[in-house]
């Protein structure tokens, strides 16, 4: 019995570590030495290019630029080896039909050229790095907070393994139904008495511009510029619709 536990124990912890994003990438494996080490799967050849396909890329990939700066949609790359996750990586790449680069900065051209990116699937990338949709109608202030299903797209100048399009559970805007408009407006108008500190629940605030005449002004000139610019927003933390 217990080397039967024993063979469970040991099968759980060095099997695969499966992705959160179901069949969107393939599973990574753990390494004793250097951790978890992605497994790609081989990539097949490269299928027939019809003119019209060909014009849709080549219209944003830059001629006669280094190979390596070439955004994603302009490369093919053999991601078919084995990394470790977060370590740099190299694979072999080279330019889709239609497109020109050079490999060095001396100007040398050839076919096939290396391209070193950190090792790690599209969705495992620093939001910085891709671009989500927003939701439109999950804006409303709940606790817990509630997410919603967002497609995501890779920049085209960041590469990565896996599909550069992709599905992530994020946080909706929360929002307590103030508006950004109707508080500059306030601020502009009424901003002497306090009422677009008021509107935005910041009562006390509120109070010392009513009893001060809005700073003799100086408070409220303050106020439309920092409602303006975003910096100063509604006392709950939510944001403006």
């Amino acid at each position: 019995m217990a080397s039967c536990e024993l063979f469970w124990l040991s099968f759980c912890f060095s099997g695969y570590l499966s992705s959160p994003h179901v069949n969107q990438d393939p599973p990574y494996t753990r390494d004793a030495q250097h951790g978890p080490v992605i497994t790609s799967p081989v990539v097949p050849a490269a299928a027939s290019v019809s003119p019209a396909d060909e014009e849709s890329y080549t219209s944003k990939c830059p001629s006669g630029g280094l190979c390596s700066r070439l955004p994603a949609d302009c490369i093919q790359c053999n991601y078919q080896h084995n990394c470790t996750y977060g370590k740099p990586a190299s694979f072999y790449c080279k330019p889709k039909n239609g497109v020109h680069c050079i490999v060095s900065k001396s100007g040398q051209q050839q076919t096939n050229f290396s391209l070193s990116i950190t090792c790690q699937f599209c969705w495992q990338l620093d939001p910085s790095q891709y671009r989500c949709s927003n939701s439109t109608n999950c804006m409303t202030v709940s606790c817990p907070r509630k997410r919603y299903n967002a497609t995501c797209d890779v920049l085209d100048h960041v590469h990565c393994l896996g599909k550069r399009r992709f599905q992530k559970r994020l946080f909706c805007n929360w929002t307590g139904g103030y508006k950004w408009s109707t508080a500059l407006a306030l601020s502009i108008t009424l901003g002497g008495f306090g009422a677009d500190r008021f509107y935005l629940g910041q009562w006390r605030e509120g109070l010392g511009k009513l009893f001060s005449f809005g700073g003799l002004g100086i408070w409220t000139l303050i106020d439309v510029l920092l409602i303006g610019i975003g910096y100063v927003g509604p006392a709950d933390g939510s944001l403006y619709i």
